[in-house]
Protein backbone atom coordinates (compact mmCIF):
# COMPACT_ATOMS: atom_id res chain seq x y z
CA UNK A 1 0.00 0.00 0.00
CA UNK A 2 1.24 3.38 -0.47
CA UNK A 3 1.23 5.98 2.26
CA UNK A 4 -1.45 7.53 2.91
CA UNK A 5 -1.75 11.32 4.75
CA UNK A 6 -4.54 13.07 6.61
CA UNK A 7 -3.55 16.36 8.71
CA UNK A 8 -0.52 15.33 10.19
CA UNK A 9 -1.03 11.46 9.99
CA UNK A 10 0.80 8.90 8.00
CA UNK A 11 -0.08 5.72 7.18
CA UNK A 12 1.87 2.87 5.75
CA UNK A 13 1.73 -1.07 5.06
CA UNK A 14 4.42 -2.89 7.67
CA UNK A 15 6.20 -5.96 5.73
CA UNK A 16 6.81 -7.60 8.99
CA UNK A 17 4.50 -10.34 11.00
CA UNK A 18 3.17 -8.45 14.06
CA UNK A 19 1.65 -9.95 17.34
CA UNK A 20 0.50 -8.65 20.28
CA UNK A 21 -0.33 -11.13 23.85
CA UNK A 22 -2.62 -10.55 26.05
CA UNK A 23 -4.35 -12.38 29.05
CA UNK A 24 -1.16 -15.14 27.66
CA UNK A 25 -2.13 -15.51 24.31
CA UNK A 26 -1.88 -14.04 21.31
CA UNK A 27 -4.88 -12.12 20.63
CA UNK A 28 -3.64 -9.99 17.43
CA UNK A 29 -1.74 -11.72 14.60
CA UNK A 30 -1.44 -10.15 11.04
CA UNK A 31 1.02 -9.93 7.88
CA UNK A 32 -0.60 -6.75 7.36
CA UNK A 33 0.07 -4.62 9.72
CA UNK A 34 -0.74 -0.87 9.31
CA UNK A 35 2.11 2.03 10.68
CA UNK A 36 -0.01 4.61 11.67
CA UNK A 37 2.35 8.17 13.13
CA UNK A 38 -0.28 9.62 15.38
CA UNK A 39 2.80 11.19 16.88
CA UNK A 40 5.73 12.79 14.66
CA UNK A 41 8.07 10.70 16.68
CA UNK A 42 7.30 7.20 16.09
CA UNK A 43 4.36 4.94 14.32
CA UNK A 44 1.79 2.63 16.04
CA UNK A 45 0.23 -0.64 14.51
CA UNK A 46 -3.61 -0.86 13.51
CA UNK A 47 -4.42 -4.76 12.93
CA UNK A 48 -7.42 -5.82 10.40
CA UNK A 49 -10.05 -6.51 12.85
CA UNK A 50 -10.29 -10.40 10.80
CA UNK A 51 -6.53 -10.76 12.20
CA UNK A 52 -8.20 -10.95 15.68
CA UNK A 53 -8.63 -13.67 17.85
CA UNK A 54 -12.40 -14.07 18.16
CA UNK A 55 -14.43 -12.80 20.99
CA UNK A 56 -11.38 -10.71 22.23
CA UNK A 57 -13.12 -7.58 21.97
CA UNK A 58 -16.13 -5.90 23.65
CA UNK A 59 -17.75 -2.83 22.83
CA UNK A 60 -18.42 -0.21 25.67
CA UNK A 61 -20.35 1.96 23.33
CA UNK A 62 -18.36 5.37 23.33
CA UNK A 63 -15.89 6.21 21.11
CA UNK A 64 -13.16 8.72 20.86
CA UNK A 65 -12.96 10.99 18.39
CA UNK A 66 -9.82 12.50 16.90
CA UNK A 67 -9.66 15.49 14.45
CA UNK A 68 -7.66 13.74 12.00
CA UNK A 69 -9.18 9.77 12.41
CA UNK A 70 -12.44 10.34 13.50
CA UNK A 71 -14.46 8.58 16.14
CA UNK A 72 -12.88 5.17 17.40
CA UNK A 73 -14.90 3.12 18.70
CA UNK A 74 -13.98 1.85 22.76
CA UNK A 75 -13.92 -1.75 23.65
CA UNK A 76 -12.41 -3.72 26.26
CA UNK A 77 -9.92 -6.24 25.31
CA UNK A 78 -10.76 -9.96 27.20
CA UNK A 79 -8.41 -13.01 27.11
CA UNK A 80 -7.25 -15.08 29.48
CA UNK A 81 -9.55 -14.66 32.28
CA UNK A 82 -8.44 -10.77 32.43
CA UNK A 83 -9.73 -7.80 30.94
CA UNK A 84 -8.59 -4.23 30.30
CA UNK A 85 -11.06 -1.61 29.66
CA UNK A 86 -10.91 1.06 26.94
CA UNK A 87 -7.40 -0.48 25.45
CA UNK A 88 -8.55 -0.70 21.84
CA UNK A 89 -10.11 1.23 19.69
CA UNK A 90 -12.04 0.15 16.44
CA UNK A 91 -12.13 2.58 13.83
CA UNK A 92 -15.61 1.46 11.27
CA UNK A 93 -16.03 4.88 9.22
CA UNK A 94 -12.90 6.53 9.50
CA UNK A 95 -12.45 9.39 7.42
CA UNK A 96 -8.60 8.04 6.95
CA UNK A 97 -9.84 5.48 4.50
CA UNK A 98 -6.73 2.65 5.21
CA UNK A 99 -7.29 2.17 8.66
CA UNK A 100 -11.38 1.78 8.45
CA UNK A 101 -12.01 -2.00 9.93
CA UNK A 102 -8.89 -1.76 11.51
CA UNK A 103 -8.00 -2.32 15.31
CA UNK A 104 -5.71 -0.20 17.42
CA UNK A 105 -4.56 -1.47 20.54
CA UNK A 106 -3.04 0.67 23.61
CA UNK A 107 0.42 -0.47 23.56
CA UNK A 108 1.13 -0.39 27.73
CA UNK A 109 -2.31 -2.01 28.24
CA UNK A 110 -1.02 -5.42 26.18
CA UNK A 111 1.16 -7.80 27.65
CA UNK A 112 3.86 -7.98 24.93
CA UNK A 113 4.90 -7.25 21.24
CA UNK A 114 7.12 -8.92 18.71
CA UNK A 115 7.98 -8.26 15.42
CA UNK A 116 8.53 -11.47 13.72
CA UNK A 117 10.01 -13.39 16.31
CA UNK A 118 11.83 -10.50 18.42
CA UNK A 119 10.13 -9.14 21.49
CA UNK A 120 9.86 -5.01 20.55
CA UNK A 121 9.72 -2.50 23.89
CA UNK A 122 8.13 1.18 24.20
CA UNK A 123 6.50 1.41 20.73
CA UNK A 124 6.36 -0.13 17.15
CA UNK A 125 10.04 0.77 15.42
CA UNK A 126 10.11 3.48 12.75
CA UNK A 127 11.56 2.00 9.36
CA UNK A 128 12.92 5.15 9.10
CA UNK A 129 14.82 5.25 11.87
CA UNK A 130 18.27 4.22 11.71
CA UNK A 131 20.93 3.61 14.26
CA UNK A 132 24.82 3.37 13.46
CA UNK A 133 27.65 2.67 15.73
CA UNK A 134 31.19 3.72 14.60
CA UNK A 135 34.06 3.41 16.20
CA UNK A 136 36.14 6.85 16.63
CA UNK A 137 39.67 7.81 17.35
CA UNK A 138 38.39 10.86 18.79
CA UNK A 139 39.42 12.25 22.15
CA UNK A 140 36.16 12.72 24.16
CA UNK A 141 36.41 14.61 27.90
CA UNK A 142 33.17 14.63 29.98
CA UNK A 143 32.87 16.81 32.78
CA UNK A 144 30.22 17.87 35.19
CA UNK A 145 30.37 20.90 37.14
CA UNK A 146 33.85 21.26 36.28
CA UNK A 147 35.24 18.06 36.84
CA UNK A 148 36.10 15.32 34.33
CA UNK A 149 34.09 12.18 34.92
CA UNK A 150 35.32 10.94 31.66
CA UNK A 151 38.38 10.53 29.45
CA UNK A 152 38.64 8.73 26.53
CA UNK A 153 40.27 8.27 22.91
CA UNK A 154 38.55 5.18 22.26
CA UNK A 155 34.50 6.23 21.82
CA UNK A 156 32.13 4.86 20.08
CA UNK A 157 29.92 7.03 17.90
CA UNK A 158 26.07 5.97 18.07
CA UNK A 159 24.14 8.12 15.24
CA UNK A 160 20.34 7.78 15.96
CA UNK A 161 17.92 9.84 13.09
CA UNK A 162 16.68 12.57 14.95
CA UNK A 163 18.62 12.53 17.89
CA UNK A 164 22.32 14.08 18.76
CA UNK A 165 25.34 11.77 18.41
CA UNK A 166 26.04 9.43 21.73
CA UNK A 167 29.62 9.07 22.52
CA UNK A 168 29.89 5.75 24.46
CA UNK A 169 33.24 4.99 26.69
CA UNK A 170 34.37 2.27 27.80
CA UNK A 171 34.44 1.90 31.59
CA UNK A 172 38.07 2.18 31.84
CA UNK A 173 37.63 5.80 30.99
CA UNK A 174 35.03 6.61 33.42
CA UNK A 175 35.43 7.66 36.52
CA UNK A 176 33.19 5.23 38.23
CA UNK A 177 33.93 6.32 41.42
CA UNK A 178 31.99 9.40 40.82
CA UNK A 179 28.76 7.60 39.83
CA UNK A 180 26.43 6.60 41.61
CA UNK A 181 24.17 3.23 40.47
CA UNK A 182 20.61 4.23 40.50
CA UNK A 183 17.08 2.03 40.45
CA UNK A 184 16.01 3.47 37.01
CA UNK A 185 15.80 1.60 33.66
CA UNK A 186 14.38 2.40 30.67
CA UNK A 187 13.60 0.56 27.35
CA UNK A 188 14.27 1.40 23.72
CA UNK A 189 13.02 -0.84 20.41
CA UNK A 190 16.09 0.05 18.47
CA UNK A 191 19.19 -0.52 21.43
CA UNK A 192 17.43 -2.67 24.22
CA UNK A 193 17.43 -2.03 28.34
CA UNK A 194 19.12 0.50 29.80
CA UNK A 195 20.83 0.84 33.31
CA UNK A 196 21.85 4.46 34.86
CA UNK A 197 23.87 6.39 36.72
CA UNK A 198 23.90 9.78 39.04
CA UNK A 199 26.62 12.09 39.15
CA UNK A 200 26.54 14.32 41.85
CA UNK A 201 23.45 15.81 42.43
CA UNK A 202 22.62 15.54 38.80
CA UNK A 203 20.28 11.95 38.81
CA UNK A 204 20.52 10.10 35.92
CA UNK A 205 23.07 11.82 34.16
CA UNK A 206 24.99 8.64 32.90
CA UNK A 207 23.53 5.23 30.96
CA UNK A 208 24.27 1.75 29.95
CA UNK A 209 23.31 -1.03 27.73
CA UNK A 210 24.61 -4.25 29.42
CA UNK A 211 22.60 -6.88 26.45
CA UNK A 212 21.66 -4.60 23.86
CA UNK A 213 19.70 -5.73 20.83
CA UNK A 214 21.62 -6.87 17.80
CA UNK A 215 21.82 -4.03 16.40
CA UNK A 216 23.49 -2.04 19.11
CA UNK A 217 25.81 -4.38 19.69
CA UNK A 218 28.85 -2.18 19.55
CA UNK A 219 27.92 -0.62 22.58
CA UNK A 220 27.45 -3.25 25.17
CA UNK A 221 28.92 -2.25 28.46
CA UNK A 222 29.26 1.18 27.51
CA UNK A 223 28.57 4.48 29.25
CA UNK A 224 27.13 7.18 27.37
CA UNK A 225 26.34 10.51 28.81
CA UNK A 226 23.18 12.88 28.50
CA UNK A 227 25.63 15.80 26.26
CA UNK A 228 22.03 18.19 27.00
CA UNK A 229 23.31 18.49 30.07
CA UNK A 230 27.28 18.10 30.55
CA UNK A 231 30.36 19.28 29.02
CA UNK A 232 31.72 17.73 26.23
CA UNK A 233 34.91 18.38 24.78
CA UNK A 234 36.02 16.59 21.39
CA UNK A 235 39.54 16.92 20.25
CA UNK A 236 39.62 19.91 22.68
CA UNK A 237 36.74 21.59 21.71
CA UNK A 238 33.53 22.44 23.37
CA UNK A 239 30.51 21.12 21.94
CA UNK A 240 27.10 22.78 22.07
CA UNK A 241 25.25 21.63 24.19
CA UNK A 242 21.91 20.02 21.74
CA UNK A 243 18.35 20.96 23.31
CA UNK A 244 16.18 18.47 22.83
CA UNK A 245 13.20 16.70 24.88
CA UNK A 246 15.80 14.93 27.51
CA UNK A 247 17.61 19.04 28.11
Amino acid sequence: MDAANRGRVRVERSAKRVRTLFGGRVVADTTRALLVWEAPYYPTYYFPLEDVAEAVLRPEGTTRHSPSRGDGEVHTVSSGGVEAAGAALVYAESPLEPIRGHVRFGWDAMEAWFEEDEEVFVHARDPYTRVDVLPSSRHVRVEVDGVTVADSRSPRILFETGLPARFYLPKTDVRLDLLRHTETVTHCPYKGTAEYWSVGGHEDLAWSYPRPLAESQRIAGLVSFYNEKVDVYVDGVLQERPKTKFA
